[in-house]
């Protein structure tokens, strides 16, 4: 098990957990490894969200990387996806975005990436972790000249506005009408200047929502985790569609006129529909985890699609993707992958794909939104013992009781156990037609979890 990297980075409170002195060591080892088969000084990225603590946690970053003897271009408040854009448009040897993303003000993260753009792999984060602890550090540290530099290039963001541009330009300018007008949620986050300067050079009528961060603020009652707000506002409004993003602006959520939640399995059939009718549906596959709504299952059934599911983490699913050619995948948080455009989460991208879908349709978002049947889920923890949630693959009574319920639900139903990474947990997940139903046979099957894994 991995002691500082998780399924996302690193993500702990800052200044305390996530202390100057781990921060500087993250950074020199990570350098080393992701720079070690370069025959020249590294260029590294940095880029960060809104939190108070980003500073902080910045400076601690590029006094690491320099002390190594890497050349950092620090890009300011920027997106996560823009990084990673950057990252290959650059021919950066890596990039970092510090960001604990969707969690609240007071936690801050470090997320890696390679320099293809993708979010390094678990075995990448396990040789930096080894370097950290071997003692290895002082022996990374350049002297004289070999010491790196630092410069300021906010100004390339400029460079991720125009990717929008060439992408979205001509179909926004051919499809949009005068009525259609978006609310955009920014979560006091890293989007805020970004995502009005894209929709200002495509033309498209907007309001901008919690765009005042103020360093403690970020995700607070706003954003893709709290879409009341947004859902309100359109309403009052009577706008044509709400967008959200998260912190860091790698995911998105919509509203449509109705106020009605578009979530990432719906986002998933909208924008595959749009693809397929352009031909640009690779592999005729949508890509999602297995904790995708058993609706999108349906859906690409009824449309004739393949649907392949993958482990929690969207780095599992990116690499389903590429190991077999598919460009669109994700989460039903709102982590959108478009491979052909972005191999990130990109929650700007998402939402300009899901307006070009709309438009494109002719249809209301409602209209849009009713592609996906989204069946009622349950999710139920089972407290056991730690050392056994593992075991519950092996116990044959568990195994049983598993199938005869799934048996019972013939097709319209699904039964998802999964172990907590962190907490000694077994977490029972059903779907069903029936939401009383599927909260009573939740229950049950949790308490003989408990009971068997004790």
């Amino acid at each position: 098990m991995r002691k500082y990297f998780g399924t996302d980075g690193i993500r702990r409170i800052a200044n305390t957990e996530l202390s100057p002195e781990l921060v500087y060591k993250v950074a020199k080892a990570g350098a080393y490894v992701l720079a070690k088969h370069t025959d020249h000084a590294p260029t590294i990225l940095i880029g960060r969200d809104t939190r108070i603590s980003g500073t902080l946690i910045e400076s601690a970053m590029v006094a690491g990387f320099l002390s190594y003897g890497a050349n950092v271009k620090l890009l300011g408040v920027m997106p996560t996806p823009a990084v990673a854009y950057l990252t290959r448009k650059l021919n950066a040897d890596a990039s970092v975005v510090i960001s604990a993303s969707h969690n609240t003000y007071e936690f801050n993260g470090i997320k890696y990436f390679s320099n293809k753009g993708m979010k390094i792999s678990d075995e990448l984060e396990e040789e930096i972790e080894e370097i950290m602890d071997s003692g290895k550090l002082e022996e990374l540290t350049a002297e004289n000249d070999k010491i790196g530099i630092s410069e300021i290039k906010t100004e390339l963001i400029d460079e991720y506005i125009y990717f929008f541009r060439k992408t979205f330009d001509d179909i926004i300018e051919k499809y949009n009408k005068d009525n259609f007008e978006v609310a955009i949620d920014t979560a006091n986050g890293a989007t805020g200047e970004s995502a009005r300067k894209v929709f200002e050079a495509l033309g498209i009528k907007h309001h901008i929502l919690n765009n005042t961060p103020n360093g403690t603020n970020i995700n607070k009652n706003c954003g893709s985790t709290h879409l009341e707000g947004l859902i309100q506002y359109v309403k009052d409004n009577n706008l044509s569609l709400g967008i959200a993003y998260d912190g860091d602006g790698d995911r998105c959520l919509a509203v449509d006129e109705k106020g009605n939640i578009i979530d990432g399995d719906k986002l998933l059939a909208i924008i595959s529909e749009n693809l397929k009718k352009h031909n640009k549906l690779k592999n005729n596959t949508i890509v999602a985890t297995v904790m995708s709504n058993l609706g999108l299952n349906k859906y690409t059934e009824k449309e004739n699609l393949n649907f392949v599911q993958t482990s929690v983490g969207d780095r599992y699913v990116l690499e389903e993707m590429l190991k077999n050619d598919y460009n669109i995948g994700g989460e039903q948080s709102g982590h959108i992958i478009l491979l052909d455009y972005n191999p990130t989460g990109d929650g700007i991208l998402t939402s300009l794909m899901l307006i070009k879908s709309i438009l494109e349709s002719g249809k209301k978002a409602s209209e849009l939104n009713e592609l996906v049947k989204v069946y009622p889920q349950v999710l139920v923890n089972a407290r056991v013992n730690s050392e056994k949630k593992y075991d519950y693959e092996k116990d044959k009574e568990i195994k049983q009781a598993i199938e005869k319920l799934e048996k019972e639900f013939d097709g319209n139903g699904r039964v998802l156990i999964r172990p907590s990474g962190t907490e000694p947990l077994v977490r029972v997940m059903i779907e069903g037609e029936d939401q009383k139903y599927i909260e009573e046979k939740a229950n049950k099957l949790a308490e003989f979890i408990e009971k068997k894994l004790k």
